[in-house]
């Protein structure tokens, strides 16, 4: 799954540049959670002490229900605590063993995973991908050719933004083989390696060389070989293993982009290795003072060697540095920022960070190290607030680099409000342009039909007591009502208003007036770049038959 956190602000919080740790105890959902802990804990840095009441101001400003957060330093954990609602209205609290979806912080697993094959010596990190999986193709026969297995962790690929997403995002039909099949018909945006852009589906091919090289499904090697050796007991890869009863924290969206709804559990099951997992801020704990201890277990014995992390840690494509979107944010701008093996890589106030962010339906998600403070922080959310993890975040990292409060609620509430300023900027602007007396330039029946793309498949429009009505065919959430908006050009609002994600429908004619082309692209600004319906090369299909009750 992307790095999905509804507004593209928060996405450019998380890649620009972050925090919390154990009293494992349930939280009450009040300012002031009570812990007691089996064993004395280190203490909380002075900046930290009202830490509860900070946290749930944070919950407060940006409308989230439930917040876990985990802090280790020096190989111990000092603080894991659940703070507010696993689901709104509800009296469940969120607390330490609470599971979320972790979305993209999966990719870091999928990584070591790698690793620890190389290790084993049943893979190399710069075999080419068609040693292990021949049928292998992207859509230029170079790129096809030159593929290492390294390469499919870096986002350097020349894949656009979000490119293929929506062959299993929002959930599809298609296999994890038939998503990676689809490939070789997903245009490149740039050359090979030669500019970063965050993708998923390259981890859907990773999943499968772990597969294909281990001869065990993807989730029972990250369960027997990371999970039990690290103690991350309560961790799952599939939302298909939650179990009735279990502490699961329940997604939040705001549909409409205005009212906080919960959000059902999505099962992600054809790209498992870009963001399947579910965890809790007890089990991240661990798996961050492993990362910490370079690999190390508790025991002492090695998951990987400190040389793969190295590797994993190490800059394989820059990224372009941008300036905050206010100036209350100023003090979070990297010197550097890059990403190397299923991790971000940048800089905070002198000090290197190995971080990394997740977005999920209703859930987003922050896992920050500081590897010379051996410090780690990891923020979990129920609901689609990259702001929210920031905020608690940047907290934990300034009070243990001695720097005084700084307001990040107030910081990142500026820079929200510039973003839905933006957004309502941009439907102004369209709005302006729209010729009202603009109709559609064909009976409605003639915009009806099958339309295929040469990656996702086929939509279908279809008409409907006189109204036209679009369906993916492969993915059951992506189906609405079309309404005109100007011409040839439609709009289509999703049944699913917490996708977030309608969209402007556009028909091509040919000279006969007949359609030639159908092409798309989000409505809003704030739309996650993973439904990249701008990629979509519609064209007619023929011998399809359409559905006109």
């Amino acid at each position: 799954m992307s790095q999905r956190f509804s507004p593209r602000l928060a996405g450019y919080c998380a890649m620009l540049v972050l925090a919390a740790p154990v009293y494992a105890q349930n939280s009450a959902p009040s300012t002031a959670p009570v812990a007691t802990p089996a064993v004395a804990q280190p203490a909380l840095p002075a900046q930290l002490q009202d830490f509860g009441a900070y946290v749930d101001s944070v919950r407060k400003q940006f409308d989230v229900p439930g917040i876990a957060v985990a802090i280790v330093k020096d190989g111990q954990v000092v603080l894991e605590q659940g703070y507010g609602l696993r689901e709104q209205g509800k009296p469940e609290p969120v607390d330490a063993r609470t599971l979320f979806a972790i979305a993209s912080n999966t990719k870091a697993f999928t990584a070591a995973s790698l690793q620890m094959l190389a290790e084993e010596g049943k893979l190399k990190m710069d075999d080419r991908v068609i040693d292990h999986l021949p049928w292998f193709q992207m859509s230029d026969p170079y790129v096809t050719r030159e593929m290492r297995v390294r390469d499919l962790l870096a986002h350097r690929s020349g894949l656009g933004l979000g490119a293929g997403d929506l062959l299993y995002w929002p959930p599809t039909s298609y296999s994890t083989k038939e998503v990676v099949q689809r490939l070789r018909n997903v245009p490149l945006a740039t050359s090979f390696r030669s500019a970063y852009a965050y993708d998923n589906i390259l981890f859907a091919v990773a999943t499968l060389v772990i597969e294909q090289v281990s001869g065990q499904s993807y989730a029972d090697f990250v369960r027997e070989r990371i999970f039990k050796p690290v103690g991350m007991d309560e961790s799952l890869v599939d939302m298909a293993a939650l179990k009735p009863g279990m502490d699961v924290a329940m997604g939040h969206a705001k549909f409409n982009f205005t009212e906080l709804k919960p959000v059902p559990p999505m099962a992600w099951s054809n790209n498992s290795g870009a963001g399947g997992i579910y965890a809790s801020v007890h089990d991240l704990a661990k798996w961050m003072n492993v990362q910490l201890a370079g690999g190390k277990l508790p025991n002492g014995k090695p998951l990987f060697s400190e040389d793969s992390q190295k590797q994993m840690w190490s800059m394989l494509i820059p990224i372009k540095i941008s300036e905050p979107p206010v100036p209350e944010l100023k003090d979070m701008r990297p010197n550097f920022a890059g990403y190397g093996e299923g991790w971000s890589l940048s800089d905070y106030r002198g000090q290197r960070l190995v971080w990394h962010t997740g977005g999920w339906p209703g859930m987003v998600s922050r896992l920050t190290l500081v590897p010379e403070l051996k410090l780690g922080v990891v923020v979990l959310t129920n609901q689609e607030s990259g702001a929210a993890f920031n905020a608690v975040t940047y907290r934990v990292l300034d009070a243990y680099m001695g720097r005084d409060k700084k307001d990040w609620v107030a910081a990142y509430a500026a820079a929200v409000k510039k973003s839905e300023g933006n957004a309502d900027d941009s439907w102004q602007k369209h709005q302006a342009a729209r010729d009202k007396n603009g109709k559609p330039s064909l009976p409605l029946a003639s915009y009806a039909g099958t339309f295929r793309d040469p990656w996702y498949g086929d939509i279908v429009v279809s008409q409907h007591g006189g109204k036209l009505r679009l369906t993916f065919s492969k993915t059951a959430q992506l189906a609405g009502n079309m309404q005109p908006w100007q011409h040839d050009t439609f709009i289509v609002r999703w049944d699913d208003r917490s996708l977030n994600a309608d969209a402007f429908v556009t028909y091509a004619l040919d000279p006969d007036g007949k359609v030639r082309e159908v092409r798309m692209q989000p409505i809003s600004p704030m739309t996650d770049f993973s439904f990249d319906f701008q990629d979509l090369r519609l064209s007619p299909v023929k011998d399809a038959k359409t559905a006109s009750p």
